[in-house]
């Protein structure tokens, strides 16, 4: 999705990252989310585990895309058959209803949460709680933030002033948060494992 947002193949509005909220944010994302390209890349994913007999990463890319577009069908954004004029096919609770679709979401993360976590994770927490709280802290961080611009915009919430800063700031956005995630776990969570072991 970020690379087709990045060479403009998708779209999403408004540009300014300022200006967006939930319910305002206007998606067109034909090759990563339309149903018939979800099957595309359940195809692309078990032809990798044909192909390469790497039945790990053709079965996990397949799960993965599965789950995600099921997901998305309730909380997430409209999705469509092929392209923005065929079938709707999702509820699209952002636009319509975006703090059902948060909370929706959140009970969904925990869901999953518990189910990827496992019994290894609950081993390291039984071992160090502490772990528990940069984990838990960014989850709560994501949902409250999240409700705070379900339907009002940073540049609302925080007195921005207006600017063109002549680039859609969305992509360059998600990304920096994703890295900023993985950076804030890889710092906190090995400080409390080393911690442990010593």
């Amino acid at each position: 999705m970020v690379y087709l947002l990045l060479f403009s193949l998708e779209r999403t509005g408004p540009t300014d990252v300022s200006d967006t909220t939930l319910n305002n944010l206007v998606v067109d994302m034909l090759y990563s989310h339309d149903l018939f390209f979800q099957i595309f890349w359940v195809g692309f994913f078990f032809n990798w585990k044909i192909s390469f007999g790497d039945n790990k990463i053709g079965l996990l890319g397949s799960a993965l895309v599965v789950g995600h577009f099921v997901l998305d069908l309730f909380p997430g954004h409209p999705h469509h058959v092929f392209g923005i004029e065929s079938q709707d096919i999702a509820l699209g609770l952002y636009a319509t209803n975006p703090f059902l679709a948060i909370v929706i979401v959140a009970v969904l993360r925990l869901e999953c949460f518990g189910i990827i976590s496992g019994k290894k994770l609950k081993m390291v927490f039984n071992e160090n709680r502490k772990i528990k709280h940069p984990i838990i802290g960014l989850f709560v961080f994501g949902i409250v933030f999240i409700f705070s611009i379900a339907t009002t915009s940073c540049r609302e919430l925080f007195g921005i002033p207006e600017f063109d800063i002549g680039f859609n700031s969305n992509v360059p956005t998600l990304i920096m948060t994703c890295l900023a995630m993985i950076f804030y776990l890889n710092y906190f969570v090995p400080q409390f494992t080393k911690t442990n072991k010593n």
